[in-house]
């Protein structure tokens, strides 16, 4: 993969429908104070409100800084994101979809220190401050402290504060090959199944502690707003997903086995889906 040396970070965005949105998500970007050049990869997914128009306002502000990715049809997100990684130059990648945003000019560096200094670690995050439709804080933590995640935390789904708007991770042949998977594109929460890909290398994630940026719960939102069956539904599958095409230990395994019995059997008795529930736990057993 071609890289021009002077970029350090890649900024990669990805939106569609965005429009109330967008302009707050970009100033976001430009407001950073970095010792660094970054450069803006957006993926447009072929909107159907004024997204398009702003971003084409703002490359055209800034034709040496954004990159706009579009295309004659909607991709969805997930081709949308890989499309996008594959065009980063930067020796890291730093992430947010277009309705969500930075509050701390200070973020990208603050990551790019961190990563630098500590190369047994592939992503880092930080905390986030969750607001919904009427700009209202819905949750932020109080206090936070340094966490540390490894792959057996994401095989188990603990990620805390590790949002997709807070996150940078070292650009690597890896993190680019994922959007080549096939099971990839059938994900439904693909920001979990993209962290706990990459860090199955063996290398770890780091939350720095301290708020840096905003995730936003709205009615057009991928995940945050869907119904209850639905989003459990949708957990399900990525968890066949992962045992299916993840690696684990015989004491993972039934941990996983343990998961399963607690998280979703009875959903699936529920839902009359018998021989599925047989074959999850055979597949476990």
């Amino acid at each position: 993969m071609e890289r021009k040396e002077d970029i350090l970070v890649s900024i990669c965005c990805i939106t569609y429908n965005h429009e109330k949105y967008i302009a707050q998500n970009i100033e976001s970007y430009l407001m950073q104070e970095t010792n660094f050049k970054f450069e803006i990869i957006i993926g447009e997914d072929c909107s159907t409100d004024n997204t398009l128009k702003i971003l084409e306002a703002y490359q055209r502000m800034y034709p040496e800084l954004i990159t706009l990715i579009t295309s004659e049809e909607n991709v969805g997100s997930i081709k949308n994101h890989a499309r996008s990684m594959a065009q980063c130059k930067g020796k890291y990648i730093a992430m947010c979809d277009g309705d969500d945003y930075w509050t701390s000019p200070l973020k990208l560096q603050k990551q790019v220190d961190f990563l630098e200094a500590n190369p047994e670690y592939i992503i880092c995050c930080n905390y986030s401050q969750v607001i919904n439709e009427n700009e209202e804080t819905v949750y932020v933590h109080p206090s936070p402290v340094g966490l540390e995640f490894t792959y057996e935390d994401l095989l188990y789904d603990r990620k805390d504060e590790t949002r997709i708007c807070s996150l940078m991770i070292r650009n690597c042949k890896q993190v680019i090959d994922i959007g080549s998977e096939d099971w990839y594109h059938r994900t439904h929460a693909a920001d979990r199944m993209f962290k706990l890909y990459v860090v199955s290398n063996g290398k770890k994630i780091y939350v720095i502690p301290e708020v840096m940026s905003c995730y936003r719960i709205h009615t057009g939102g991928v995940w945050s707003m869907i119904d209850t069956n639905l989003r459990k539904s949708k957990r399900l599958s990525d968890f066949n997903l992962i045992i299916k095409h993840f690696k684990y230990t015989s004491l993972q395994k039934r941990t996983l086995l343990k998961i399963y019995l607690k998280q979703y059997l009875i959903f699936e008795i529920r839902q009359l889906k018998f021989n599925h529930a047989i074959q999850t736990i055979s597949a476990l057993w």
